[in-house]
Formats: structure tokens, C-alpha cells, sequence
């Protein structure tokens, strides 16, 4: 059968966004991209500013910063994990950053060099913010409506036969409820508006959280801070300090705050603190997105969704490439927008809409089975990592992840689980 080229839009110009279009041209299918800021690189793109509004004291706000990138990032993977397979980021061609865990100016450069190299940049509409998508039945088939708003209110409507959602998923704060949180006296941030450690300066910081940011964030604020207690509902989590740390504290979750400005946590200990900063990860946010119902988001849990890609209501006119965590993520962002343009084109088929549901109901019950949250639909957990990018590999007809990536990949968050602060080797 031949290839079929159409009409694509690609919700934003991140690292999903950039491979996306990459994969969809190289099929040859036709390509635009919104994107709303007028760089790419999406959450690799530093901004000192910070939103002004505060969502964790229930204030209405408008998120008007997309970034939630911090002054001080590194990598969480080494360079050999961060590339793309024939793109890669090596030390010899660094971009002035030539460590082996590199800082955040690094990644953006790699991203803006992979999208000159393959002619993106003419493809991306900068400046310009999708604020709709939905879809309508024609004599032709289903396609996909796109509002978007330019610099200047310029408004557009296009019309186009698939869309690609690579929005990112790290600008929205989650928040968690913390008991007698309202009457507690002292000041609450979250991580997405964290940027530098001065504000912290002197201060007894509870942080919560248990991922790469809380990790960065206490060893960044400790510089600082007069004491820094980490909390994580980890049941590993044990009253600890940390050896190269003095004034880092390691806790059990947080049960309760205290109007005299006290906060509790499970281990029976308590601070007085002046401050609790919320590295408690992000929701998934497609707003602009019109479905009818057919997509939801319900604790986290984006779909229904095939593999985490693809909607058997509207497959293949509507896809997502990024949702899932713990894996490697820009190697996983290809193997996506590989499959996807090749869906596209006719080159591979999908299953049936009823298999497509029967599979997905399949790996829900795997997750009760498993106890995990709704939330950690998009987690893929120890083996499933390299399990469901191998099996998307067989479907574009790619090598699986190599042995050593792997070994690589397990190292690492291991080290990054243990608290090791010799991971990144300096």
C-alpha cells in the first residue's frame, strides 16, 4: 500500500513537539506547528520570571509562565540518554556544557541545533497560542478545527486532517491537601515557581516530595536555608539527616500543619517552618482540547488512550506524544512520533477500536491488581519501561533499546532513589 501524506498540526514546539515534526516531515506528510512563546524548547527554556498568582492558597489564577525550569538544573540522565538515535548529544559535540549530566542551557541548545539541522524552524507558527481543537464530521472524513491567537490578538482557524498534542505536562502545579494547611501561618510555593535558592535564605524550609526536583531543590536550598526538611510519603522514608548535608533533614510525609506554624509529619516529628515548598509534580492540561467527552482527565489519568497515544474514538486523527514518565523520555518522544507518522501514512495499521479498548482495559486492571493510583496511569514502572518502548520499536520496524541504555537508565535512578549525591559523578 502507499504512503498517504496529510495535513498535520503539532501543539507545541518542546523537545515532543520538534521530534514530532521531525518524524511527520520525514514521512512526508505536511506540518505546522503553534507555538505559543516565540523560542523552542518549550520547558528547556529558562525564564526567571514566575507566575504572580498563588493556585496553592485557592486564588483564581491564570498560569502566564510555561516554564518551570530552575536556575541551577542539570539532567537527571546522562548526555547518552538525552539525545535522539541519530541525533545524539555527545561530549564532543557539546554546545559548552561537555558534562556528563549537563545543565538545562545545554539541552536547549541541542534542541535548537536538531531543529535548524532538519528545516523545523519554517514549519513553527512562534507567538501563536492554540486556544481550541475539535473536530467535525465531513463528506470526507473526520478533521481537526485549530483556533489559534497571534501576537497581537490575531485570530486563525485552520483546518487539518490530524493533530498531534506534544503540549508538555510540567507547567500546571499539583497540590496536595495537607490537614489545617489554611490556619498554618507560613508562606507556600511550589516548584514550578521556584528559580533560585535567596529567598530561602535563613529560613526552615519543609520541602514535599520525593522526585528529581525535590532531590535538586533541597541540596539548592540548603545553601541558603537555616534547615531543610524533605518529606516523602515513600514508605522507605525514615528520620534521617543527611551525611554530606548538616542541616538537611529526611522525613515520612507531612499529617498535618498547625496555626501555630508547626508541621507534623508521620514519623512523629515536628518543625516549626517558615516555609513549604510543593515538588509534588504537575497535571496534565489540554484545555483547548474539545472532544465531547471522548477524552478525559480524571486524577491525572489522560483517555482514554491506546498505549498512551492514541483515543479508539478518534484514532488516528488525534494523538499524544509524552504523557508517560519514568523512562527514557526523548528516545520514547521519537519511538511515538515515529509511530504516529507511520500510522498516518499507512504504513502501519492500528487495531480495531474494540481491541484498542480491550487493551486498555486490560492494563487498568493490571493496575488495580497492582494497587497503583489512577494517578500513575502514565508511569512506567520497572520493567514496563523498556517493555512498551521496545514494542513500539517493532512496530515502526526499529532496533529495541540497546542493553547498555538500559543498564545505563536503572543505574541511575537507582542512585537517584538512594539519595546518592555522587550520581551525576561531581
Amino acid at each position: 500500500m502507499g504512503s498517504v501524506e496529510v495535513a498535520v498540526a503539532v501543539i507545541g514546539a518542546g523537545a515532543a513537539g520538534l521530534v514530532a515534526a521531525r518524524e511527520l516531515k520525514r514521512e512526508g506528510h505536511g506540518v505546522t506547528v503553534f507555538e505559543k512563546s516565540g523560542k523552542v524548547g518549550g520547558i528547556w527554556v529558562y525564564d526567571p520570571q514566575v507566575d504572580s498568582d498563588d493556585p496553592i492558597r485557592g486564588e483564581e489564577t491564570q498560569l502566564q509562565v510555561h516554564s518551570s525550569m530552575y536556575l541551577s538544573l542539570r539532567t537527571n540522565l546522562p548526555r547518552p540518554l538525552m539525545g535522539f538515535s541519530d541525533f545524539p548529544l555527545t561530549e564532543e559535540s557539546h554546545y559548552g556544557d561537555p558534562r556528563m549530566f549537563p545543565g538545562h542551557h545545554e539541552v536547549l541548545s541541542f534542541l535548537n541545533h536538531f531543529a535548524a539541522e532538519y528545516g523545523l524552524l519554517d514549519l513553527i507558527r512562534f507567538n501563536t497560542e492554540v486556544v481550541r481543537v475539535e473536530s467535525s464530521l465531513t463528506e470526507n472524513g473526520r478533521r481537526w478545527v485549530v483556533d489559534a491567537v497571534a501576537s497581537g490578538g490575531i485570530y486563525s482557524k485552520d483546518v487539518f486532517d490530524a493533530v498531534v498534542i506534544c503540549n508538555g505536562h510540567v507547567t500546571v502545579p499539583r497540590l496536595p491537601h495537607i490537614p489545617g494547611v489554611e490556619k498554618w501561618p507560613g508562606k507556600q510555593t511550589h516548584s514550578h515557581n521556584y528559580r533560585v535558592p535567596e529567598p530561602f535564605k535563613d529560613e526552615v524550609v519543609v520541602i514535599i516530595g520525593s522526585g528529581a526536583s525535590a532531590y535538586d531543590i533541597s541540596r539548592d536550598t540548603a545553601k541558603v536555608a537555616k534547615e531543610v526538611h524533605l518529606s516523602s510519603r515513600s514508605p522507605l522514608a525514615k528520620l534521617s539527616r543527611l551525611n554530606a548535608y548538616p542541616n538537611i533533614w529526611l522525613h515520612s510525609g507531612v499529617v498535618c500543619a498547625n496555626g501555630d506554624g508547626k508541621v507534623t509529619f508521620q514519623d512523629g516529628s515536628a518543625v516549626h517552618a517558615d516555609t513549604m515548598l510543593h515538588c509534588t509534580g504537575y497535571n496534565y492540561d489540554h484545555s483547548f482540547l474539545k472532544t465531547n467527552g471522548s477524552i478525559t482527565i480524571d486524577d491525572n489519568r489522560v483517555g482514554p488512550l491506546y498505549k498512551h497515544v492514541f483515543p479508539p474514538d478518534l484514532s488516528p486523527g488525534l494523538s499524544f506524544v509524552g504523557l508517560p514518565h519514568k523512562t527514557i523520555l526523548f528516545l520514547m518522544m521519537e519511538l511515538q512520533s515515529r509511530w504516529i507518522a507511520q500510522v498516518l501514512s499507512g504504513k502501519v495499521s492500528l487495531p480495531s477500536k474494540e481491541n484498542m479498548i480491550a487493551d486498555i482495559d486490560c492494563y487498568f486492571r493490571q493496575m488495580e491488581e497492582l494497587k497503583r493510583p489512577i494517578h500513575q496511569t502514565h508511569f512506567l514502572f520497572n520493567p514496563e519501561e523498556f517493555g512498551y518502548l521496545d514494542w513500539i520499536a517493532q512496530q515502526v520496524g526499529s532496533p529495541a533499546v540497546e542493553e547498555w541504555k538500559k543498564e545505563m537508565y536503572r543505574k541511575v535512578i537507582k542512585q537517584i532513589e538512594c539519595h546518592d549525591d555522587e550520581f551525576r559523578g561531581d
